[in-house]
């Protein structure tokens, strides 16, 4: 059932994206080169599902809600350029820059950024023009110097650094978590649901913000390149602080499981229209790649 349902998520984002009158030439074949990479669409997918859980229809808020996957894609791209993560390799195949060169793809990455705000300020249906302003806002915010561009710069000053266990986890709570966390409360922002539950999902998704990176640290030590798409151990070789360096294998994996349990104690609120982000949260915890 849960798998089902984050198809059927997933499908609703792709068959937007589909349809939007993208630009021709060579950068718009770097632009969807990335875009269509496949990936889990777990932003859009939290944020219909937040959507959902406050009594939203989701096929409203669909130019918002895919507006967060091009803000993803974009900052995929600009981290696997040499200046940043110097990787080779996102979803199994060819980072962008090395298929389209580096100047191309910080343009791709540009493009889509510009899009995504594009997307999030049309007309949707339903949407009181108060709640769409203010998830633009919260959109910017959680996508810039206060929260993934943050992010990525204290990870780029982390290099050959000992950080402590505070300093790592704030780096994640910008770098991957602010999108995360502006996800879930877009959904429930733009459907209308009350504060009361819009801070709910805002702790769900810090929880799991916490847990997928978590995820991602133990995955890099436990699986491969062809499992995960992407070079392992990269945080080893560049001697950066994770989750199982500062407290162990099993201690990652306890610290997952508390973050798991967190999200789940942060849904109560929500009642049984959670049903789909109690699993979704399972899933984060579980995922193989």
């Amino acid at each position: 059932m849960f798998q089902k349902e984050l198809e059927d998520y997933a499908r609703l984002v792709d068959s937007y994206l589909a349809q939007f009158p993208w630009p021709t030439g060579t950068l718009a074949e770097s632009m969807n080169y990335s875009l269509s990479a496949g990936g889990k669409r777990i932003r859009p997918v939290l944020a219909l599902a937040a959507a959902h859980a406050v009594g939203g229809d989701c096929e409203d808020i669909l130019p918002a809600v895919c507006a967060l996957e091009l803000i993803h894609t974009y900052s995929l791209i600009h981290d696997d350029l040499p200046a940043m993560d110097n990787d080779d390799y996102r979803r199994g195949r060819l980072a962008n820059h090395k298929v389209f060169g580096e100047g191309q793809a910080i343009l791709a990455g540009d493009a889509l950024l510009t899009y995504a705000f594009e997307l999030i300020a049309q007309p949707m249906s339903g949407v009181e023009p108060q709640r769409q302003l203010r998830a633009i806002r919260e959109v910017a915010q959680a996508a810039g110097p206060e929260g993934m561009v943050g992010g990525q710069m204290l990870d780029l000053e982390a290099e050959e650094k000992q950080l402590n266990l505070a300093e790592l986890e704030q780096v994640h709570r910008l770098k991957t978590g602010a999108i995360l966390v502006v996800a879930a409360r877009l959904g429930a922002i733009l459907a209308g649901g009350t504060e009361e539950k819009i801070e709910a999902l805002t702790s769900y998704a810090q929880a799991i913000g916490l847990a997928f990176q978590i995820k991602d640290d133990i995955l890099d030590l436990e699986s491969d390149s062809e499992t995960l798409g992407k070079p392992v151990h990269s945080d080893l070789r560049q001697h950066k602080s994770t989750y199982p360096s500062l407290m162990g294998l099993a201690g990652a994996k306890l610290e997952l499981k508390i973050k798991t349990d967190e999200a789940h104690a942060a849904l109560a609120v929500l009642g049984e229209r959670a049903g789909f982000l109690h699993e979704l949260a399972d899933y984060i915890a579980q995922r193989k790649y």
